[in-house]
């Protein structure tokens, strides 16, 4: 038995590829896919956690911006993980993966829910 995928999406696209889009621009296509969708708790949580992880590390690399060579140097390193963070979770989107980062996956699915 094959298992169920995400539940359709009232934009017309396949949900999957709904989810990969949320994150595609950041915390911008989040919002923008958070409105439009009606139906698809699916996509629901991916604009919600695309938003949320985008706020997050846009928040923390001002913080550590202000933190002279330390805080840059933390600033260097974490831009190539949020590359691969960003990445990962298109993929995981794309796949029908609920994937819950810790802490954010929790607060996004509880909010997405309210919408």
């Amino acid at each position: 038995m094959q298992p169920l995928g995400p539940d359709p999406s009232s934009t017309g696209i396949d949900p999957k590829v709904v989810g990969l889009l949320c994150y595609l621009g950041s915390f911008v296509t989040g919002i923008l896919f958070l409105v439009l969708e009606k139906k698809s708790n699916f996509v629901k949580f991916h604009a919600m956690q695309s938003i949320m992880v985008s706020v997050a590390l846009l928040i923390l690399n001002i913080l550590l911006g202000f933190i002279p060579f330390i805080g840059w140097l933390l600033g260097v390193l974490l831009t190539p993980l949020t590359f691969i963070l960003w990445i990962a979770l298109m993929i995981l989107a794309l796949q029908g993966k609920r994937f819950k980062l810790p802490v954010i996956g929790e607060f996004a699915e509880r909010e997405a829910s309210k919408f």
